[in-house]
């Protein structure tokens, strides 16, 4: 006879504990505590192997040396920048999950994709939140021919399991995850363990009969995605898709990737026929600049394995109180502090009694080292009320002494900076190689602030 037992866990950080708790021990959350049952069989199930072992043979350990690595063939899109996003394109067999806020183009993009997979595969599209009609006007809409595609609104996951035993797709889109349904569980649909146990249920799916399922999830207020932070470990790929609902851009990252680099991004545009690559999208963040305009440098910033131009905006005003104000907007705000710290301090400026205000326009998130050049450029422009030339650009990190310190490939970053039409591009000292000099472009090694201050403003 089975045993049940009835444990409360944190829907937050995941914490276990017997009873239920107000305060969560661990994170300090509070009201985050789930009731989970699980039934544990009495007889020993050791010597049955899973299915999964059944189906692979793995059930001894080999040499690595035995393994035959295989390359795995990629499904081309007729998107480049979901292929670019992917690793090179769709590994048949994986578990994707894309997340991102409510009317973002989350199911748009899906939709999009599926259509045209299923003009040569097998296609199922499971929608718990729309029905087939709904789904059949959005298609009609965007001018989609997705006749093939098999529609199927269902939220229980065992219906949801035999139609996949019987079709056996090549692709399965869960739209979303947080609707899905275990039966065997009594917890209430959307909470961590219903959607713990869909989600090991479509990896096996994907794992076992080589299906690639994409999995739709939503955001919390928090920017992540609902449900416990082990659904992102589960899965083999997480796709975040940004941006703001009161403009047309979207941005598709990509914060894990077991098939190739993380930190890929994709740029979309929603028109009124659905999403629509970018596939320059420098040309869109720098087209809006003022002529003549103080406050404002431009970054080649690296996204993955992408080199990206953005344009790092700063407003310095005198303080009308006592504490002066600092905002950041797609920026770390921690490090735009150090920075104003380090420019006060080794660049002689008086910031102190100054109102900053910083962003990175165009709504992208620029988070490495090589964007502190281009921010301490912007804030002395500001500061100095002088216009820095339209045409420079800047690289660098820049060190509590004020120093400018290496970045990672800083050839992708020239070459990009040069093919955009700069003529003067500002890097560390210590990147600098001859060969730079003949990629159609002036590079300047600068090896402090204070230099890279005199060179541009004085």
């Amino acid at each position: 006879m089975a045993r049940v037992k009835t444990k409360y866990k944190c829907h937050s950080c995941g914490y276990i504990s017997a009873s239920y708790l107000g305060r969560c021990p661990n994170c300090g959350a509070w009201n985050q505590f789930e009731k989970e049952t699980e039934t544990s069989p009495t007889r020993s199930s050791k010597g049955s192997p899973s299915r999964l072992i059944k189906q692979t043979g793995g059930s001894e350990p080999v040499k690595m040396a035995q393994v035959k690595a295989e390359k795995e063939e990629r499904i081309q899109t007729s998107m480049a920048e979901l292929n670019r996003v992917l690793g090179g394109g769709i590994v048949p067999g994986s578990l994707v999950l894309i997340g991102g806020d409510p009317g973002i183009g989350k199911s748009t993009l899906m939709l999009q994709i599926m259509s045209e997979l299923a003009q040569q595969h097998k296609v199922l599209y499971v929608s718990g939140e729309e029905s087939a009609n709904q789904i059949k006007l959005r298609a009609e809409r965007l001018g989609l021919e997705a006749d093939n595609m098999l529609l199927y609104p269902e939220t229980d996951m065992e219906e949801i399991r035999q139609q996949i035993d019987t079709i056996q797709p090549d692709f399965v889109v869960i739209d979303s995850i947080q609707t899905m349904n275990e039966p065997s569980l009594d917890s209430m649909t959307g909470s961590a363990s219903q959607v713990r146990e869909v989600t090991s249920e479509l990896m096996k799916i994907a794992k076992i009969d080589a299906i690639t399922v994409f999995v739709i999830g939503h955001v919390t207020k928090e920017g992540t995605i609902a449900g416990p932070k082990i659904l992102e470990h589960m899965v083999d790929t997480v796709l975040y898709f940004e941006g703001d609902e009161h403009h047309a851009y979207r941005i598709l990252h990509s914060v894990k990737n077991r098939f190739g680099a993380a930190n890929e991004i994709g740029m979309f545009e929603m028109a009124h026929k659905g999403l629509k690559e970018v596939t320059n999208p420098s040309a869109i963040f720098l087209d809006e600049r003022l002529p003549q305009s103080t406050g404002s440098a431009i970054v080649v910033s690296l996204e993955g394995t992408r080199p990206l131009l953005a344009e790092i905006q700063a407003l310095v005003t005198p303080t009308a109180f006592g504490y002066a104000k600092r905002t950041t907007s797609g920026l770390d705000f921690n490090r735009a502090a150090l920075l104003l710290a380090v420019l006060e301090k080794r660049g002689n400026l008086m910031l102190q009694n100054q109102d900053v205000y910083l962003t990175a326009t165009g709504g992208i998130r620029l988070n490495e080292p090589a964007v502190d050049l281009a921010i301490i450029m912007a804030i002395a422009s500001s500061y100095k009320n002088q216009e820095i030339s339209p045409t420079d650009c800047f690289v660098g990190e820049v060190g509590l002494t004020g120093e400018v310190r290496r970045v990672n490939q800083i050839d992708a970053r020239i070459k990009e900076a040069a093919k955009t039409g700069f003529k003067r591009i500002f890097i560390p000292k210590h990147n600098m190689r001859s060969s730079l000099q003949e990629l159609g472009i002036d590079v300047i090694p600068v090896a402090s602030i204070l230099q890279a201050l005199k060179l541009v403003l004085e």
